[in-house]
């Protein structure tokens, strides 16, 4: 039934005022009620079909877009000579990620190690999509710094454990890792304990998982036309104004995002520094020396390093003694790895334009179900309305029978 056909169903005011009514009766108020009803249903149709509409064209607009930036980085690697590469033609950022997992395996029946092996097995991870699909890798390989004595300083303030951390993009990452039976124990057949298993090894202990969904993100503003995305935080002032002397950056800031995951966003349209990196370090600041550390001590809220061993955890937190050796550390980034600014841009863009398709999908289902909710509901109303007109004009044409009869 359309709209305007409803609208001449209705009973004029003016009408019903001259019957003689003072009051509408009962059956004008129903008839009245349910062609509202179905005004604000039809409405309510039109509106999320509207919106399919408008999503739709948009997301054929993203996809355009994204099939132009893929053509584009196609030529790139077409037309130019590779520059990661070794003097013997190896592929430095393979032997970077080779490196990472050696270390990660010497840490034997750890869960990051397990992860590393299976990683190399990708058909026993295709049989648990979830694991395979949200855990985004260990804490050690997300990131890389530019010298060895930043990587230890920054390795041995996060400790191995965290160092050794698993990261999943969303909490369903975390529950694919370790299952528990009916009485709250760990099955050991299932998640990563059964993969271990698999491969020959025992998980033993406790390990950290990250799930990158759940942490507070940085805030603010990023650094202007940095490929890498830096955090735009404001430098420490000591109380009569001054940038404390041999300060030389924050931690967050110093870590060299891996290619891999440099535009990898969370289904919030965060990426790896402002959630991940930014709650491991927060605020802490690097000097050069423990002297010029201790001196901006009024300044050091989240905590420091000095490039010669100096460490306060957080404020009035100071670690003192000989240096630990850990031995996961973060990777020193490549100098032959980098590549042009006009390409980083291009790829930054499609994984942004990536990730706002898929947000565009969601919005889409969600209209989609809100679409067919409302069209239920329409018609649900629709055949009401039918027959409610059905019974009153059989209700109307009983008088008119009994009269005739009465007067034969």
């Amino acid at each position: 039934m359309k709209l305007d056909e409803i609208d001449k169903c209705r009973v004029p005011k003016d009408e019903m005022q001259e019957g003689g009514l003072s009051h509408e009766d009962p059956t004008n108020l129903r008839s009245k009620k349910l062609q509202d009803d179905l005004q604000t249903l039809g409405t309510k149709l039109q509106l999320h079909e509207d919106n399919i509409r408008f999503l739709r064209t948009l997301k054929d607009k993203l996809v355009d877009s994204i099939i132009d930036l893929q053509v584009t980085l196609g030529k790139y690697h077409a037309s130019s000579t590779p520059k990661i590469e070794t003097q013997d033609g190896a592929d430095t950022q393979s032997e970077d990620k080779l490196s990472d997992q050696k270390q990660i395996l010497q840490e034997e029946n750890s869960a990051a190690s397990i992860l590393c092996q299976l990683k190399t097995n990708p058909k026993m991870l295709a049989s648990d999509p979830t694991l395979s699909d949200d855990v985004l890798g260990v804490v050690a390989e997300l990131g890389k710094v530019d010298d060895s004595v930043l990587s230890s300083l920054l390795s041995e303030y996060l400790g191995t454990e965290t160092m050794l951390a698993i990261v999943c993009k969303t909490y369903n990452g975390v529950k694919s890792l370790e299952k528990y039976d009916k009485e709250g124990c760990i099955n050991k057949t299932s998640g990563l304990h059964g993969f271990g298993t698999s491969l020959g090894k025992t998980l033993e202990g406790r390990f950290n998982v990250i799930s990158l969904e759940t942490l507070r993100p940085y805030a603010g503003d990023f650094v202007a036309n940095d490929p890498q995305k830096r955090l735009d935080i404001p430098n420490p002032r000591l109380p009569n104004g001054d940038c404390p002397a041999g300060f030389i950056g924050y931690a967050v800031n110093m870590i060299n995002i891996d290619r891999t995951y440099l535009f990898f966003l969370t289904p919030s349209g965060y990426g790896l520094r402002e959630t991940l990196f930014y709650s491991l370090f927060s605020c802490l600041q690097i000097y050069k020396t423990r002297t010029e550390m201790l001196q901006a001590v009024p300044c050091i809220t989240d905590g420091a390093l000095s490039l010669d061993g100096g460490i306060i955890k957080r404020s009035g937190l100071f670690c003192l003694g000989n240096r630990d050796d850990v031995k996961v550390r973060f990777s020193k980034t490549s100098t032959n790895s980098s590549l042009p600014d006009h390409y980083t841009e291009s790829e930054r863009q499609m994984k942004e334009m990536k990730w706002k398709k898929e947000k565009i999908l969601e919005d889409m289902r969600r209209e989609q179900a809100l679409l067919d909710s409302t069209r239920l509901n329409f018609e649900r109303k629709k055949m009401e309305f039918v027959q409610f007109l059905a019974e009153t004009a059989a209700r109307q044409q009983t008088p008119v029978a009994m009269g005739r009869s009465a007067g034969r």
